[in-house]
């Protein structure tokens, strides 16, 4: 079984709806009651249901990868200290520490 691109799961979600909406209105207007309502009633549940899941394939999907960028030079002031490591020490003094260490490189 392959995977839906994104693209394939919207046309699918789409054909889906349309076909199930018009047998809804097909329903609707013939207003049967023996077995043909129900085998159309059947029908627009099952596409109902087809649709849902199309939408949420395309839900999914990763996005497509963006193009290469080139690494991103940094800045004198920033040398060494990121996000998780400021994150991690809690503690003032220790942050200042660090800092002074990272200076006298």
């Amino acid at each position: 079984m392959t995977r839906l691109t994104r693209s394939r799961a919207r046309i699918l979600a789409a054909t889906a709806v349309l076909a199930a909406v018009s047998l809804l209105v097909t329903l609707v207007v013939l207003r049967r009651d023996d077995f043909l309502g129900v085998v159309l009633a059947i029908l627009v549940v099952l596409l109902a249901m087809t649709a849902g899941v199309a939408v949420d394939a395309a839900r999914h999907q990763p996005p497509a990868a963006p193009a290469a960028t080139p690494p991103q030079q940094s800045t004198g002031g920033q040398r060494g200290i990121d996000a998780p490591t400021l994150e991690t020490l809690d503690n003032p003094m220790m942050v200042a520490a660090l800092r002074a260490r990272l200076r006298d490189r």
